[in-house]
Parts: structure tokens; sequence; C-alpha cells
């Protein structure tokens, strides 16, 4: 009898899927060029959303998971799943990006890196300090024999029968630059998004210039559910991807990484033209 193993994700990229989802991308941004009339607001919304996706896809997989045998002390990284912990850093970047968004786009995506980066940095910072002195455990990689940052060596510190422990410093880092490139492409989203609204809105509810303001809260509300909700998909794609724990970027599980951003380029490009026809028609 012959046993197959269950599929886990695996390493390489498959020609047929990437194919298709490419050919999705394409398909949906031609639709968009011809329908909304070329280069103009929408379809620069459109484009935005795509890389913003991307970038969250990317993102995740710098931050270090090691979900319940990290609790036990048997797998370096913080003790939970990759999509909630990205999805904490991404709204935690949203808000930031959030109440930045009058003082234009560039403020806007930066203070959103920076909240979502903020976010993790607390985050490795506690988890450090339960694992140091509240289960006694020191921060040894089992995927690298030294540090890829700092160089220190990480064998002498690992116990027997684990996969190491703790939070490395790259492991650290790693969190940091995840949480900012997620905070990056969840506010990249929110804003492209924001702007088609207050565009298009005023006219779908047949409000009079004078009275176009009227539609911002609407036009938040609508924005912040859409790229909380493109950013939990992109976030469920990645973690697919690494299937498991991971330590970071110096994890091999990490050269995962451009299946998972062709998937979230397509992920998103469906998603977002579904999220910008609800005021574009």
């Amino acid at each position: 009898m012959t046993v197959t193993p269950k599929p886990t994700g695996g390493v390489g990229m498959n020609p047929v899927a990437n194919a298709l989802s490419i050919v999705l991308l394409i398909a949906i941004i031609g639709a968009a060029w011809i329908l909304f009339g070329g280069y103009t607001l929408i379809f620069k919304a459109l484009i935005a959303v795509i890389l913003g996706g991307a970038l969250v896809g990317f993102g995740v997989h710098f931050v270090p998971v090691g979900g319940a045998p990290a609790a036990m002390g048997q797998s370096p990284g913080i003790a939970t799943g990759v999509a909630m912990l990205a999805a904490g850093a991404g709204l935690a970047g949203l808000f930031g990006g959030a109440f930045a968004v009058p003082l234009g786009l560039l403020t806007s995506v930066i203070a959103g890196g920076i909240g979502g980066a903020l976010m993790m940095a607390i985050t490795c910072l506690f988890v450090t300090l339960i694992y140091t002195y509240g289960m006694g455990i020191p921060s040894a990689s089992g995927k690298v024999k030294v540090d890829p940052i700092t160089g220190d060596t990480q064998a002498e510190y690992k116990s027997q029968g684990t996969e190491g422990h703790g939070l490395p410093f790259s492991s650290f880092a790693g969190g940091v630059i995840g949480g900012f490139l997620g905070g990056l492409g969840g506010t990249l989203i929110y804003y492209a998004l924001l702007k088609v609204y207050e565009a298009k809105l005023p006219a779908i509810l047949g409000l009079s210039a004078s009275q176009a303001s009227a539609v911002v809260p609407v036009a938040v509300s609508l924005a912040g559910i859409f790229a909380i909700g493109m950013f939990l998909v992109n976030a469920v794609l990645a973690a697919y991807n690494i299937t498991g724990t991971t330590e970071g970027f110096h994890d091999p599980k990490f050269a995962r990484f451009p299946r998972a951003i062709i998937a979230t380029l397509a992920a998103s490009a469906v998603c977002g033209i579904v999220a910008i026809l609800v005021a574009a028609l």
C-alpha cells in the first residue's frame, strides 16, 4: 500500500498555478484600464491596492511565529499563528496611517508602516522578557548556527530535542521589518480606496458640492472595512505558504516568498476590483 503524504505547501513554484494567477492579474488590470478609461484615479487606486497586498504578503514572511511549540519553549518565535500576528501589526499600522491621511500619501503610508513596526517591536520585547525571566530560557535559533545580524553562535544555547527557543535577535529585527511592510501595505490599500470613495460617493448619493463632506464618515468606514479584509486575505495566503512555524527572514521557509507574492497580487486584484466597483459603477 502506498501512503501519499499530505501537501505541506512545498517550496517549489507551481508553473500552472503561477501562470493562472498572472493571467488573472493581467486580465483584471486590462479590464480596469478599458472599463475606467485609462490611467484615471480609479485605475491608479487598483494598482495601489495590488501593490499594497503584495507588501502585506511579503512582510508576513519576516514575522517570527512559533505557534504552540513556542509556548512550550520548543521553537523560536511568538506563540501565536501567522495570520493573527500579522493582522495585529496590520491593524496597528492602519490606525496610524488613517490618522495621517490629511497629511498626504507619503506621510500616511510611512505612519502606517511605523505603527505596524512599533506594534511588532513592543510585542517582541515583551515576548523576550517572558521567555527570559518567566520561562528561564535563552534565545537560540534552530535554523542557523550563527545569528546573521549579531554573529552570535546559537548551538551552545539550544536545548536538546528542541528547534531552538526564545526570540533570537534576527527574529526580533525581522518582526519589526515585517510589521513595517505590513503597515505600509495596509495603509496604501486604505488610502487608495478612501480617495476613490471620497470622489465617487457624492455623485452616487446625489449630493451637491457643498454637501460632499458628508460622505467622509461613510468613505472612511468602507475603506477601513475593505482594507482590513484584504489584509486578512493576504495574511492568510502568506500563512498557508509558510505552513507552521518560522523564525523570520533567516528561516529556510523565507525562500518561499515569491510564490506568496504571485498569489497575493492575484488575490489583491480580485478583492481590489470588487472594492472599487462598490463606488465606481
